[in-house]
């Protein structure tokens, strides 16, 4: 599972997501109920996305969202 440590890695998790899963930004945003503009703008603007929005988003892309304690930047890197 892909760690997130910014709202671009969020975007880009959500848009190969989307694609993967075949769906236009027109489908995510109807069942999201916003607009496909809307939704193009929080996929460019991720920073944008509130918390609410966030879990739906992922809800309708079949993610989850998990939270645990970081690990150091050392123990992420592999030999």
């Amino acid at each position: 599972m892909p760690r997130l440590y910014s709202p671009e890695q969020a975007a880009v998790l959500f848009v190969g997501r989307r694609k993967a899963l075949g769906l236009s930004q027109a489908e995510v945003a109807a069942r999201l109920g916003i607009s496909q503009n809307r939704l193009s703008e929080l996929e460019t603007r991720p920073e944008r996305l509130t918390l609410d929005r966030l879990l739906a988003l992922a809800g309708v892309l079949g993610l989850e969202l998990t939270l645990g304690d970081r690990k150091p930047v050392e123990a992420e890197r592999e030999w």
